[in-house]
């Protein structure tokens, strides 16, 4: 047997289907992967499979055919309740609506996954909450009600929330697509230091030329098929 690591995240042949008289291929034989450390950019146009693609990397819907592999782990064999405890350890997600509760602060959105798991906060989720909101620079900010935020800061209150619990792969899903040029550069040069301080991995949907550019590799997608998996030059 090798003793090679797997990747980190393994995608083999997977379809899927929607519709069981009229059968819409939302996918179609898609397969890649993604190693440790690695920032992608996922691009395509409005109905190509970007979207339905996350769902499926992110274990939040099964493929109709093929496999999603994490760490070398088959994710077609898990029951959802294993397929959501993988989840909670092994991906973060990032959203272009950041989806913070507007009546909480900054810290406590951050803590609201660990919070909700558990069942009642600790020191420990404040110390983690604290630290990461002081890696997105954002540590004077915590007691501040996400509605006392500007829509940069709230996109990065979403990033610290992604990766409190130490996720490897956050998948983000067009996170500077409600930014401005000057906030999206910032939240995208955020993003790249923490995948390059942290280790953590990064696969983003995008329709902005300029964010896909500025990734490590530009994967293209069209009627559900990968049409293209280029590394930068």
């Amino acid at each position: 047997m090798s003793d090679a690591t797997p990747p980190l995240l393994e995608v083999r042949a997977v379809a899927k289907d929607y519709g069981e008289i009229v059968i819409t291929h939302a996918l179609v034989d898609v397969s890649l992967s993604l190693e440790a450390r690695e920032l992608a950019a996922l691009v395509g146009p409005s109905g190509s499979g970007k979207s339905t693609l996350l769902n499926v990397i992110g274990l939040l819907d099964r493929p109709t055919r093929g496999r999603v592999l994490l760490s070398g782990r088959d994710t077609s064999e898990l029951d959802e309740r294993a397929l959501t405890a993988l989840r909670g350890q092994m991906l973060g997600f990032i959203f272009q609506a950041h989806m913070l509760l507007p009546a909480f602060t900054a810290l406590e959105n951050v803590m609201m996954p660990s919070w909700a798991h558990r069942g009642t906060p600790d020191a420990s989720m404040r110390a983690r909450a604290s630290e990461m909101l002081e890696a997105v620079g954002l540590g004077p900010e915590k007691n501040r009600r996400a509605t006392e935020l500007s829509g940069g800061q709230q996109q990065r209150v979403a990033i610290a929330r992604a990766l409190a619990h130490g996720p490897g792969l956050v998948l983000a899903d067009e996170p500077t697509g409600n930014l401005d040029t000057e906030t999206s550069n910032a939240v995208f040069d955020l993003l790249r230091r923490l995948n390059r301080d942290l280790g953590t991995s990064f696969l983003i949907v995008t329709h902005d030329p300029r964010i896909a550019s500025r990734c490590d590799r530009v994967i293209e997608i069209v009627d559900g098929r990968i049409r293209s998996d280029e590394p930068k030059k």
